[in-house]
């Protein structure tokens, strides 16, 4: 069972949109990623949208982004970049089967904000695209502004409590679109 109703979704301001929800199981974190994914594809071109993941160590972050991939038609395996920084999905298709590239990154082993910098990341940060990543606090000073964030909370059973937060009006506009 998910608990996600119209009322855990609050306005904090004119562009910002909170949605608290549980996730009793890992089929709850996959049925979110499944509505997240038709809101990310329903993006009107460029789609050009970034995407923070908060949590501790084994909070479900990674768990999160492979359902959204599988849910946006990445197929076969869907490797953590944790020791590869960054992992691209080219097979990505809108609503109008035109290519939506996708990156997952994971920032938790950078020591130094610039290695964000000195990899290069800021091109791709810049382009059309949906920029997934873990650990953002470990680049905060280098990365551009969110259009959402999201805050997965290990409970002390098998839950999961998830804030998503719009930051951006495409963010906005994205999580208005999942109440």
């Amino acid at each position: 069972m998910v608990k996600e109703t119209n009322k855990n979704l609050k306005t904090v301001n004119t562009e910002q949109t909170e949605i608290q929800l549980v996730w009793l199981s890992e089929q709850d974190t996959q049925y979110f990623a499944e509505r997240l994914s038709k809101q990310l594809s329903l993006l009107a071109e460029p789609v050009n949208l970034f995407i923070e993941l908060h949590g501790d160590l084994g909070s479900g972050k990674t768990t999160l982004v492979r359902y959204l991939l599988q849910a946006l038609g990445v197929t076969g395996r869907i490797k953590s970049p944790t020791y590869a920084i960054v992992e691209s999905y080219d097979e990505v298709r809108d609503a109008s089967l035109k290519p939506l590239p996708v990156w997952h990154f994971d920032f938790y082993r950078f020591k130094d904000p610039l290695e964000w910098e000195e990899a290069g990341f800021r091109d791709i940060f810049a382009g059309p695209g949906i920029k997934l990543v873990e650990w953002p606090e470990m680049a905060e000073s280098e990365l551009p502004a969110a259009d959402i964030a999201i805050l997965i909370i290990a409970n002390g059973d098998t839950s999961r409590t998830a804030t998503v937060l719009a930051k951006s009006p495409i963010g906005n506009k994205v999580l208005s679109a999942l109440s």
